[in-house]
């Protein structure tokens, strides 16, 4: 069956997010963290095509340096999706990688996230926003968040969002040369784990902790030494367990002016926050003009 419809071959945005703040507040009978995060959408992404392939088998255009095609979170998606489903379709996947991996703003889970979402709707397989979120869950905690398509507050293992619409300021990124495991972070006996529970409100008012921070810049120098340089320019933080770490602006030219002192000694992003993400904005664009 060939498969000819609005959508195949259009690049589709995978978009990085930030955590504006972490707070761990217990853990679960089975070793999973309870947390309160608030998630962020920034405006760089990695781009994704999906091409129909007749003979029903997944795979990738150019697998990624160093990741097995069959680890890659867009494969074991779009494979997800079919043993959900039953769907026959097949499908070729071509990602343009832009986002750092292992930076801990989300590339693979969102890359993950844009094949749920697209595919979803090229092998009209009609599945809810919920099923979608449950399905990413599965492949890893960030995932749902990209599913939901809005800046949020989370709290759970990350799963239980509820919509918020944090200040799209300009925002400076800089990734260290290590990747950070998070594994590692969450074991660690010196990570805090009974963080008193905030608002919402709390974290308006200027409460952006993030519990991860002493460990990570303990067992990560480089981590470290990129808040104290971003630190000079604006208040400094890690997002997730790092390696990422970034500052908010109030004005693009103090953004720029910090990305050019910087930009010769790190590996640094000029970015800007957003609340919907990027891959919503163009699917209600595409809905809007077919």
């Amino acid at each position: 069956m060939t498969q000819v419809q609005t959508g195949w071959g259009q690049k589709y945005p995978a978009p990085a997010k930030l955590n504006l703040m972490l707070r761990i507040v217990g853990r679960r009978a089975d070793g999973y963290h309870l947390l309160q995060t608030v998630f962020q959408f920034i405006d760089l992404c990695d781009w994704i095509s999906f091409h129909p392939a007749d003979d029903g088998r997944v795979y990738l255009r150019k697998p990624l340096t160093g990741v097995a095609e069959a680890d890659d979170l867009t494969i074991r998606a779009a494979n997800l999706l079919k043993a959900e489903t039953g769907c026959e379709l097949g499908v070729c996947i071509d990602v343009e990688k832009n986002l750092p991996m292992g930076g801990g703003i989300g590339g693979g889970s969102s890359d993950a996230a844009t094949t749920l979402v697209v595919l979803n709707k090229l092998w009209k397989l009609n599945l809810s926003t919920e099923k979608l979120m449950a399905l990413g869950l599965s492949l890893g905690a960030d995932v749902p968040i990209f599913v939901h398509g809005h800046s949020a507050w989370a709290e759970g293992v990350g799963e239980k969002l509820q919509a918020i619409n944090p200040p799209e300021q300009w925002v400076v990124i800089i990734k260290p040369d290590c990747h950070v495991n998070t594994g590692e972070i969450f074991s660690s006996k010196e990570l805090t784990r009974d963080s008193k529970s905030i608002t919402i409100a709390d974290f308006t008012a200027g409460q952006h902790q993030n519990d991860c921070v002493k460990v990570v810049s303990q067992r990560y120098p480089s981590v470290q030494s990129a808040l104290v340089d971003l630190s000079e320019f604006s208040e400094a933080r890690l997002t997730g367990t790092g390696a990422c770490v970034f500052a908010q602006f109030d004005s693009q030219e103090s953004a720029v002016s910090a990305y050019q002192s910087l930009k010769n000694k790190w590996q640094v992003y000029l970015a800007k926050g957003i609340n919907e993400s990027p891959l919503f904005t163009n699917l209600r664009m595409e809905n809007h003009v077919s």
